[in-house]
């Protein structure tokens, strides 16, 4: 019986969401027994290449431009040596899979659409997705809004919801986190500027008058951009700097969370963030704001604490009453890990996934 051969791609291996799914989801298919799995990373490697188990196949394409036709034969090249009949393409990687079906046209592709904000998304994006989704086959989204707009605004017919899952790859116990032990806040996302940090140092800022012993770690990816330079900034500006620790990208998650007490996500956008669902496999009660799936995998004032986005006084009471109550924090940690475990589990997505591919 001839396997299904199945390919991830991606745009980078920097720590984010997705890149974290993509081989998540290469590394468990690469353990079912009817799937030949493989990882295709067009444009840049990164921190996250040495959690791809051996057994996955692996392509770095190194692609310079948007349409670069030696990268683009080189991935056909490749998807037709290794008899690839499925091309999962995650996030803004839809285009190089478009380009793929046009040249390739008995490839299936199936397009995984993170990020929450697309359902804003307007002019020459929006239109390029439009005709990109003409070739999908299946469209993939983790969250509600985001199937509901993928009916209304794409041309893809098979629209599936499915729930992320948090696995934790990295065993290591390299990072040592700053603070003092069992009242250190944990901020798990890259610095982009639908993560939010300003509202979060602000919320923080008021926090500590009270609570002066707390400190707040900012651990994802730095970029080098505008961003980025103006957190760190306002951090030095506010005198903060004893307060709030910057750690750039970091691999050994399981380990930073393990020395964390409480775990916060103040995005303004969301899909269905990794790093909430982390949080609960940590055994980490939550502060999150109500955005993209966030409110569905944490009810509020039952398996964690739910603020409105850029309310800081919100955000400033819900650190405060966690870091007060050692009996809230056990209680909203243990419905949080029970929910993940439950509803967010690596079984139920790979069997759901499987379905997809071969429908």
């Amino acid at each position: 019986m001839n396997k299904l051969g199945v390919i991830q791609i991606i745009d980078s291996l920097n720590t984010g969401g997705a890149e974290v799914l993509a081989i998540n989801i290469a590394n468990s298919l690469s353990n079912e027994k009817g799937v030949n799995s493989h990882i295709c990373v067009s444009r840049k490697e990164g921190e996250l290449l040495n959690n791809i188990n051996k057994e996955v196949g692996y392509l770095f394409l190194n692609r310079k431009k948007v349409i670069d036709l030696k990268a683009l034969f080189a991935l056909k090249k490749y998807i037709k040596a290794n008899k690839i009949s499925v091309l999962h393409a995650h996030a803004t990687s839809f285009f190089l899979a478009f380009c793929v079906k046009v040249i390739a046209p008995n490839i299936q592709v199936i397009w995984h659409n993170h990020f929450g904000n697309n359902i804003n998304l307007k002019g020459k994006k929006l239109q390029v997705l439009k005709i990109a989704s003409l070739f999908f086959r299946s469209i993939i989204v983790v969250n509600e809004d985001l199937k509901k707009w993928s009916i209304k605004s794409l041309f893809t017919k098979n629209v599936y919801y499915l729930k992320n899952f948090p696995v934790f790859v990295n065993k290591e116990t390299i990072t040592k986190l700053k603070g003092v032990k069992d009242k250190r806040i944990v901020h798990l996302a890259a610095f982009r500027q639908e993560k939010n940090h300003p509202f979060l140092i602000e919320a923080f800022q008021q926090f500590i008058k009270l609570n002066k012993d707390w400190s707040l770690h900012l651990v994802g990816k730095i970029n080098k951009d505008v961003y980025s330079e103006n957190i760190i900034r306002l951090i030095k500006n506010k005198g903060l700097e004893k307060h709030i620790f910057v750690y750039d990208s970091c691999l050994d998650v399981a380990n930073i969370l393990n020395q964390s007490t409480i775990g916060v996500l103040s995005s303004k956008f969301e899909g269905l963030p990794i790093a909430l669902l982390e949080y609960g496999l940590a055994k980490l009660p939550v502060v999150v704001t109500n955005v993209g799936e966030c409110s569905i995998v944490v009810k509020d004032n039952e398996s964690g604490i739910v603020v409105e986005s850029e309310n800081i006084t919100q955000l400033s009471e819900a650190f405060n009453l966690l870091a007060n109550s050692k009996e809230k924090r056990d209680y909203f940690k243990n419905q949080h890990n029970n929910n993940v475990v439950e509803t967010y589990s690596k079984e139920k997505f790979i069997r759901q996934l499987v379905k997809i591919y071969t429908a």
